[in-house]
């Protein structure tokens, strides 16, 4: 239950967040709306508020924003064609439509700096697991152990560990470590291993076989420093978004870890009963992962809207309507063939898999 409240909770507000962006924009060129939709499919619950009926809908996967002359202007009165979304200018259709994936941007960029802003948990430097037989053990580390110094540079989080390790090169180490009390030194050579990262690329980096205990510590910055630190972590997710489509389409990433609605709804369970710091940087991640995934050039997503009014604008003519026919057709089988195999995952990943 806490699974799928938490999943409507987070794909409402996200969906909102992009039809929002499509909406104001409309409004801001004087665009009509005829409606706003949380859902496709049968309307549940609607009303009508000026000229726009904003609705709930029954399959809770999407959304939309119908605008005037948006299917055509065969049929509108001379009223409605000033108003019409067809009759605006390409440069003022882009916006309209780069407006709903920007909103998901920006939603996770506020995220992330109020996440910042209320507190980030870092995982402490104590040592919860000793691998055998490892540059660590042969040392004589052990569990418990707190890592307080690298090098002489003091470390209290386990990725200021992490990062020292990774960038002695394999040289040795020299660790200040705090045990039952007590404070000493122990010099640890390390060895380079050779492993497959999350995005399939092999990554040889330094190791000593330590893995953290799991404490934390909650970490608050102030305004200013949130906003660097939401700013670089919105641009590294992005970076890691695009990567990983390029990584996905090349198979590098295997395509079963592709996760559809299921998954979507388990995650955020785990996420909301880990706190609500952990709840909002999922959605902030969910919300990025939307974004960019609607300014990929694919008919029916917002990023094949663009291309067709870029070529309108660049060439001073409409792509011809059998040619966005033909393309409209081609981007819906391939949705409807990502959705299949998302969805597919999700009953072998937690149906067939618990069976």
């Amino acid at each position: 239950m806490i699974s799928l409240v938490s999943a409507i909770i987070v794909l409402g507000i996200l969906i909102f967040v992009h039809e929002l962006g499509h909406f104001i924009f409309a409004k801001i060129f004087k665009v009509g709306v005829e409606k706003f939709s949380l859902g496709f499919g049968p309307k549940v619950f609607g009303k009508k508020i000026g000229e726009t009926e904003y609705l709930l809908s029954a399959f809770p996967l999407g959304g939309y924003v119908k605008m005037v002359g948006e299917a055509g202007e065969e049929d509108l009165s001379e009223e409605d064609r000033s108003r019409s979304f067809l009759a605006k200018p390409p440069l003022q259709r882009m916006m309209i439509v780069f407006a709903g994936p920007l909103f998901n941007l920006v939603f996770a960029y506020l995220a992330f700096i109020s996440i910042f802003m209320m507190g980030v948990p870092f995982t402490t430097s104590k040592i919860g697991e000793v691998v055998k037989d490892m540059p660590a053990a042969r040392a004589g580390l052990k569990a418990n152990d707190i890592v307080v110094a690298v090098n002489g540079q003091p470390v209290s989080k386990w990725g200021d560990l992490s990062k020292s390790i990774i960038e002695s090169g394999g040289k040795p180490l020299d660790l200040k470590v705090k045990r039952n009390g007590e404070t000493f030194a122990i010099r640890v050579v390390p060895q380079v291993s050779s492993q497959k990262n999350l995005l399939g690329d092999t990554v040889t980096s330094p190791i000593i076989g330590i893995a953290a205990s799991g404490d934390f510590v909650v970490e608050r910055f102030g305004p200013v420093e949130s906003v660097v630190r939401g700013s670089e972590q919105t641009w590294n997710v992005v970076k890691l978004t695009i990567v990983a489509l390029g990584k996905i389409a090349s198979r590098a990433i295997p395509l079963d870890t592709i996760g559809g609605p299921i998954m979507i709804a388990k995650m955020a369970g785990q996420q909301a009963q880990e706190g609500v710091a952990n709840f909002m940087a999922f959605m902030a991640l969910l919300s990025i992962n939307l974004g960019v995934l609607n300014l990929l050039p694919i008919p029916v997503l917002d990023g094949g809207h663009l291309v067709f009014y870029a070529w309108e604008l660049l060439f001073r003519k409409p792509v011809g309507m059998k040619t966005r026919e033909l393309a409209q057709q081609v981007g819906l089988v391939l949705l409807i063939g990502l959705m299949v195999l998302a969805f597919y995952n999700d009953i072998v990943r937690y149906v067939v898999g618990q069976g």
